[in-house]
């Protein structure tokens, strides 16, 4: 054979290893490429690239955005689709398909999800490809209309309020007289609420309602493009973090950048969550790096957007003072802490200023609004809805009285809680922010309401910690179920018995897919092949 016939023949031949290799990354989890071996062991060998896995996420995607039009959050009075050729996708026949479309989408970003996360605990990938699949995934999402939740319009309407010298904390948008589309989105529980956020995101708001004005459309776009500031903040930050925490890059960003609940929620809702995380995981990074002031300063702001930061606060202190010179802990915790609330006070204060024109303090009473959700998953108030179902078999009685006593209950027990967390991190260092994210998650989960972006408050900052696999199985299953417990609309499912049994079902199978490709066998037995082809030579290690 000529030399021509011999190049010829091996580039055929390398050109079907790349087409097998691009194929099996799809379904195996070999943890790395053997530089010897059988032919069909290199045949086995998956990309190094996961092209194919990025490409199903942005898939799933696009059709979240594409399905939103008719099955997400869509306006009251839309520009686009309200009277034109493509408005029956919002009624009858049209809904549904646009449901099972974005249903369709969801299932596909969790895959994905998935198998990155199986290439990511197996080493085969590194935190390039993690952070390329995010951006591809969260980039249909910009322009879709809000998913799983109508928050968006609440922030506008508070903005609004705020632009046209009303107070957000006395009353709700329902008493705007200006902007009709802006307030008409807002949900009926809301329409009347006070405002529940920090006063620096309402002069956000403020700013964006101003530039946007009663175009819905456009506001919800950019309140999008400016919280991903914080996703910025957490994507420098996390690196940093995670050599002082012990964690593994890959799955940290896989955990907090590439989980659904942060594309799907915290992009795709959008919620501010998402911006004071940014100011949240600078803040820690700081602290550790002993740029004490600088951390105090930042997670005070991120306060200032999203209260809930304040957990961070308190331990922050310890870190502080085991920072400071000398042995006499009890004199550098007082040093610390009255250094602490020195920078709190004028940054607090003159946020609150700046935001509202005056120093406000009605935004620490709003807090109360979210209270009005009342539901299952927020467990006091479920072992609420427990007793009162049995004793009104008895006699009729009101939930009310029920939920109100657990609920108070479980706030005791979460102060108490905290309070002992924050004792045991008095030695500071990265136990302390180990304690100080376990805080955060038990402030998600125990007062009301427990709404599932929420949980990523915790979960971001834990990200940067070492993690087990088994219990990254767990995180999946969470994360796949508190993403479902909400209707694409922002209605609640959880009292959808039939429809939470396949959200457990789904969940429970995701989990188990992070810890073995195909736990079923049903790809297997879809392709006629052995199930053994599609598991590793030798199981990662986890």
């Amino acid at each position: 054979m000529s030399d021509a016939g011999n190049t010829h023949c091996r580039a055929l031949a390398q050109a079907r290893c790349v087409t097998s290799n691009l194929e099996m990354a799809t379904t195996t989890d070999s943890p790395q490429t053997p530089s010897s071996g059988s032919l069909g062991d290199r045949l086995r060998v998956p990309s190094r690239f996961p092209y194919r896995t990025i490409a199903m996420g942005t898939i799933g995607s696009t059709l979240l955005m594409l399905a939103a039009l008719g099955a997400g959050g869509i306006l009251i009075r839309d520009p686009i689709l309200g009277h034109g050729p493509l408005s029956w996708i919002r009624y009858g026949h049209g809904r549904i398909l646009a449901n099972t479309m974005l249903y369709t989408g969801f299932a596909l970003i969790i895959w994905a999800w998935v198998r990155l996360g199986r290439y990511a605990l197996a080493g085969r990938i590194g935190s390039r490809p993690i952070v390329i699949a995010a951006a591809c995934w969260m980039a249909p999402l910009l322009v879709s209309p809000p998913l799983f939740t109508r928050d968006v319009f609440s922030y506008l309407a508070q903005g609004a309020q705020l632009l046209n010298g009303l107070d957000p904390y006395a009353n709700g948008p329902a008493e705007l007289v200006v902007l009709p589309d802006v307030v008409q989105n807002v949900h009926p529980l809301w329409q009347t609420t006070p405002a529940p956020y920090g006063p620096l995101f309402l002069l956000v708001a403020k700013w964006i309602v101003g530039i946007t004005g009663n175009d819905m459309i456009a506001g919800v776009i950019a309140t999008r493009l400016v919280l991903m500031i914080g996703l910025v903040g957490m994507l420098w930050s996390l690196p940093r973090l995670v050599k002082h925490l012990g964690g593994k890059l890959p799955i940290t960003l896989w955990l907090a950048i590439a989980s659904p609940m942060t594309v799907i929620h915290l992009v795709g809702g959008p919620h501010n969550d998402l911006l004071m995380l940014g100011f949240l995981t600078i803040g820690v990074l700081a602290a550790l790096e002993r740029k004490h002031v600088l951390a105090i300063v930042l997670v005070t702001i991120g306060m200032l957007i999203k209260p809930t930061a304040a957990w961070a606060l308190p331990f922050l202190v310890w870190v502080w003072a085991n920072h400071l010179p000398g042995d006499r802990k009890v004199v550098n915790f007082f040093r610390a802490g009255a250094a602490s609330v020195g920078i709190f006070l004028p940054v607090f204060v003159a946020g609150t200023w700046v935001s509202l024109g005056s120093f406000n303090l009605g935004w620490l009473t709003g807090l109360k609004a979210p209270t009005l959700i009342a539901n299952w998953m927020n467990f006091p108030t479920g072992i609420g809805e427990i007793f009162y179902s049995l004793v009104n078999l008895v006699i009729d009685v009101e939930v009310s009285p029920f939920v109100t006593v657990f609920r108070a209950i479980a706030m005791v027990g979460l102060f108490v809680f905290a309070g002992w967390q924050w004792w045991l991190a008095r030695d500071g260092g990265y136990p302390a922010i180990h304690r100080m994210a376990i805080v955060l998650l038990a402030g998600a989960i125990v007062p009301p309401p427990s709404l599932p972006w929420y949980l990523t408050w915790g979960f971001v900052v834990l990200s940067a910690f070492e993690w087990r696999r088994r219990n990254l199985a767990v995180v999946v299953a969470v994360s796949v179920f508190v993403t479902l417990v909400y209707y694409p609309t922002g209605e609640q499912a959880l009292y959808d018995w039939w429809f939470m049994a396949g959200v457990v079902a789904a969940s429970v199978y995701a989990a188990a897919s992070l810890l073995r490709p195909d736990p079923l066998g049903i790809i297997a037995a879809w392709r006629g092949k052995p199930m053994e082809q599609f598991l590793p030579a030798e199981a990662p290690r986890s």
